[in-house]
């Protein structure tokens, strides 16, 4: 058992798998999340694949403590030799030595940690039970050579189990705790921590004293509830104990594993520091107020007014009355003015698609400076609305996302409303009143007619009667009602071609918002979409690899 107590190792996910877990983390995240923490990320998933890569079943303890702190006589002492070499001048150690116990081939494991001391141990007596272990005297961590501490520390990011050795004057020093300690949230199953030297301690009370001091000190940073154990290299005491708890680490052949994933729970949640809690949703407001905006933009409205007034138009040529109808004729097509519509060719044998083939545009008026802008205000607003909840980094990937080019964005709009269908088939009512009309018209013609005739004959002196219908001239009667019946039939006809005019804008006007919708989609929302689903897989990942 290391410390005071341990965890279960296994976790909720293998060693391996965890890692490639953070792995797709970064990934994903890319540029999103902060390099510096990413690059440690990579650093910590890199090491992985080489531990585990390496043959063997040895544990790899460190002695790791502040100078003066005794770590290299303590180091000695479990040995049982005078393997690691204190400084004459300083109690300081300049390189690290590494202690090995077993038969098992451990170069490959050494070389991997940089270690060229090395002494093999015999065991016999109080070393049995160590077959396996590696035991390392790092240089001291707050050594005034910086090479000294570039090595303990790059050691110690390959340590297997840390044993941190104080000693009662500098137990609450401020390197041990705050660059050491505190970073070792998740690594308190492969912690001991020991406080050397107590036989300077004059009162047994006064060693209980400081050794709650620091077990309190340890908790506060966070590193676990450890139980402090005091040794002492000149007299031996607390010696066999802390060779029991090494020996107990290095027989469950667990801590390489627990190491690893403490470093890689640690370093997932530090990276996690850069996603949110929780992808933002769209809101609907934001993204009614887009659609609205490109509507306009594409021209939309006068698209519209043209479907309604091309129907009326229409409606008065084919059911109008036929005596007035040519004047509707002679109006301008509003839809083909704007290039749309029907594909008829003219007489020069040229369609408007091949108009549009050539310049790639309809003949919509391009959007005002306003519209642009309340495009721009809208795509502005939908981004920040989706990243109100994001880290700055994923906050400008969501508002450069949901930013197309303007001219990508015109074309697509432009094309929407081009390739949209705006027109039907013609109501039957057009060809049923257009018949009466004609009829209409041809019996106010036939009664002119008779009626001119029956002038004529008059004025020629032959006398001839017309027919009655009653009390009325037949022929009266079929101008009269001809007409009348025409003019009647011509308001009915002015009333149900406004009522379909505004059926078929609403028609169109579906059909519009389903094409614009769609350039929303693939221009904004869906690379906008495309940054909110990338956020919320990197942050699964990471919280995944974290737990």
């Amino acid at each position: 058992m290391i410390g005071r107590r341990r965890k279960d190792t296994g976790a909720s996910l293998p060693l391996t798998e965890r890692a490639q877990t953070l792995r797709s983390a970064l990934d994903t995240g890319g540029d999103q999340l902060d390099p510096e923490q990413s690059g440690k990320a990579r650093t910590v998933v890199d090491r992985v694949d080489e531990r585990w890569a390496i043959k063997g079943g040895r544990t790899v303890v460190a002695l790791a403590g502040a100078t003066g702190s005794g770590k290299s006589s303590l180091f000695n002492a479990i040995v049982g030799e005078d393997v690691s070499r204190i400084s004459p001048r300083r109690p300081t150690t300049a390189e690290a030595g590494a202690a090995i116990w077993g038969e098992e081939d451990g170069a490959e494991l050494l070389d991997w940690l940089g270690i060229a001391n090395r002494h093999h141990v015999t065991a016999t007596g109080d070393n049995l039970g160590l077959d396996g272990l590696v035991l390392v005297d790092l240089p001291d961590f707050d050594s005034r050579e910086t090479r000294h501490r570039i090595e303990a520390d790059r050691i110690l990011e390959r340590t297997d189990v840390f044993v941190w050795v104080a000693d009662p004057q500098k137990y609450a020093d401020a390197r041990l705790h705050d660059d050491y300690l505190q970073p070792l949230r998740h690594h308190d199953t492969v912690m001991l921590v020991v406080l050397n030297q107590i036989d300077r301690v004059r009162g047994d009370g006064d060693v209980d004293r400081i050794r709650e001091d620091l077990r309190a000190l340890v908790k506060a940073d966070g590193a676990g509830d450890h139980e402090v154990l005091g040794t002492s290299a000149v007299t031996g005491a607390g010696v066999a104990v802390l060779r029991e708890r090494i020996a107990a680490v290095v027989s469950a052949k667990n801590a390489t594993e627990a190491r690893l994933v403490g470093d890689v729970r640690s370093i997932a949640e530090t990276v996690a520091e850069g996603v949110a809690d929780a992808t933002p949703p769209f809101t609907d407001e934001a993204d009614h107020r887009l659609q609205e905006a490109l509507k306009v933009a594409s021209g939309v409205p006068v698209v519209l007014d043209a479907v309604q007034r091309d129907y009326l138009r229409q409606a008065k040529t084919r059911a109008g009355w036929p005596f007035t109808r040519w004047a509707s004729a002679l109006r301008p097509d509003p839809l083909k003015r704007l290039r749309l519509g029907d594909d008829s060719r003219s007489p020069s044998g040229i369609a408007p698609s091949d108009v549009r083939g050539v310049l790639g545009r309809s003949s919509l008026p391009a959007p005002t400076p306003a519209a642009r802008a309340n495009v721009q205000l809208a795509t502005r607003q939908l981004a920040e609305e989706a990243a109100t909840t994001l880290p700055p980094r994923w906050a400008d990937a969501v508002v450069e996302a949901a930013s197309p080019s303007h001219d990508d964005l015109s074309d697509a709009l432009d094309q929407a409303v081009v390739s949209t269908p705006l027109r039907e088939r013609a109501p039957i009512w057009w060809a049923v009143v257009g018949v009466l009309q004609l009829l209409l018209a041809l019996a106010a013609v036939g009664g002119l007619l008779w009626l001119v005739l029956l002038g004529v004959l008059g004025w020629m002196q032959i006398p001839i009667d017309a027919p009655f219908w009653g009390i009325i001239p037949i022929p009266l009667a079929l101008l009269a009602g001809g007409v009348l019946a025409g003019l009647l039939l011509a308001a009915l006809s002015r009333i149900l071609a406004g009522v379909g005019a505004k059926r078929r804008r609403r028609v169109v006007e579906i059909r519009l918002d389903e094409a614009v919708e769609e350039v929303s989609y693939q221009h904004v929302r869906r690379p906008l979409i495309a940054v909110l689903d990338r956020h919320e897989k990197t942050r699964e990942l990471l919280v995944r690899a974290a737990a």
